[in-house]
């Protein structure tokens, strides 16, 4: 116990001195733990403390120190009280005292997240765990100059961070675009009226500077952020090469994760998949290209597909998706989700064929259509991949509500996980 009666810390100035080499290494080793331990709770995969002593590998007495570390510092809740539910979590045996359960702090710090889009934009304060705490929808005109659009939407979270009194660790954000690295830079910014090569890094981070938030302000294509968020805490979880495509407000984006890292190229640039052909003779795309996913498989193209004119009331991705939804059966609506279900399913046949991904997950409108006719959509990309022919990947919804923005957060919380002693200092 320190002085004032609360177990040591690792790592903590007041730890009585240690006069062996084998204290010392146990030490250090309890230290050098925190970040995995911090990642096994934050993903929801250690929900005990037995589990927790499991998954890192060390004594008892060291996971528990790890524990109490981690809630000295605001991040995590250990609950020693013995309970039925704690048997369900897991706690290594049968026998014996239940194991503590553990759960990320629910009033502990956030982050914060921020997604734009073709529609205007979103933020959200998000805590360990994926939880979204509070968001802000916002609609603005996606003007020319983005430092416009990002000054607005910091602004928002800022407001957002004020009424939360929370601590902030950092700021992230989604952006339709792939964003080369090591620069930081929208390259293909084709949905919104930004110029190509938009220094989006920067100016986020001027903006989160000026609104007084701490932290590193980090920016990322929006699939490839929904991809870590599902990996993390949806669909994905468990997966070792997972794909996932999704269509939001306008395009096509997809997203490896390889052994829980994204796969993002030599320069951010990877899984461009809005640009794979899949109807030679179809719609003129903005690359220059015609029949690319991007412009086949999207919002816009469902709406024309079924004859519908898009309005101005709400966004062309909750248009698509009302429509689906409502009228499922109406005859132009029907062909218009064949079709492009089609269309899906030719492109995740190519993916397949190149990456054998071991998931497949579908986001935004392409849920959507997998949840309106999953054995069409599964027979297509069987029928047209090798390596569906053999058995099948396993293609799947997201289900995590705004995965980008939690995606963007993940950015934020990053080096907290690497190093939480650090990173909160």
């Amino acid at each position: 116990m320190n002085g004032n009666g609360a177990p040591p810390r690792v790592g903590d100035a007041t730890t009585p001195s240690v006069s062996s080499t084998g204290a010392r290494t146990k030490l250090e080793r309890g230290r050098g733990a925190l970040g995995p331990a911090l990642e096994l709770v934050h993903t929801g995969r250690a929900p005990t403390r037995a589990v927790l002593t499991a998954e890192l590998g060390v004594t008892r007495a060291t996971a528990g120190a790890v524990a109490a570390e981690l809630e000295a510092l605001g991040l995590i809740r250990v609950d020693s009280r013995p309970g039925a539910s704690a048997g369900a979590a897991g706690t290594g045996g049968g026998q014996g005292r239940p194991s503590h359960r553990l759960s990320v702090a629910e009033d502990g710090p956030v982050a914060l997240a921020a997604q734009v889009h073709s529609d205007g934009f979103r933020a959200a304060l998000v805590g360990l765990g994926g939880r979204i705490v509070a968001t802000a929808p916002g609609k603005v005109t996606v003007s020319a100059d983005p430092a416009q659009v990002l000054g607005a939407v910091v602004q928002a979270g800022a407001e957002l961070l004020a009424d939360s009194g929370r601590r902030c660790v950092g700021a992230g954000l989604a952006v339709p675009s792939a964003v080369a690295e090591p620069d930081g830079t929208a390259l293909n910014p084709l949905h919104l009226a930004w110029p190509a090569g938009s220094p989006v890094r920067d100016i986020f981070a001027e903006c989160v500077k000026d609104a007084g938030i701490d932290g590193p302000a980090l920016t990322g294509n929006d699939v490839n952020l929904a991809a870590l968020a599902e990996h993390r805490h949806g669909a994905g979880r468990s997966a070792q090469h997972l794909l996932c495509v999704a269509t939001g407000h306008r395009g096509v984006g997809g997203a490896l994760v390889l052994d829980g890292r994204l796969h993002s190229g030599s320069s951010g640039l990877a899984l461009e998949v809005g640009h794979l052909t899949v109807n030679p003779e179809g719609r003129a795309c903005h690359c220059g290209g015609r029949g690319c996913l991007d412009v086949e498989a999207d919002p816009l193209a469902f709406l024309t597909a079924a004859g519908r004119s898009p309005g101005p009331e709400v966004s062309l991705l909750q248009q698509a998706r009302d429509l689906l939804r409502e009228e499922p059966e109406e005859p132009a609506v029907r062909a218009a989700t064949e079709e492009l279900i089609d269309r899906l399913g030719l492109g995740l046949a190519g993916l397949v064929n190149i990456l054998n991904p071991d998931r497949i997950i579908l986001g935004g409108l392409h849920r959507e259509l997998l949840y309106a006719d999953p054995e069409r959509l599964r027979a297509v990309v069987a029928d047209r991949s090798l390596w569906g022919r053999s058995g099948g990947v396993p293609i799947l919804p997201c289900t995590l509500d705004h995965n980008s923005l939690v995606g963007a957060a993940e950015l934020a919380w990053q080096p907290v996980l690497d190093d939480p002693l650090g990173a909160l200092a």
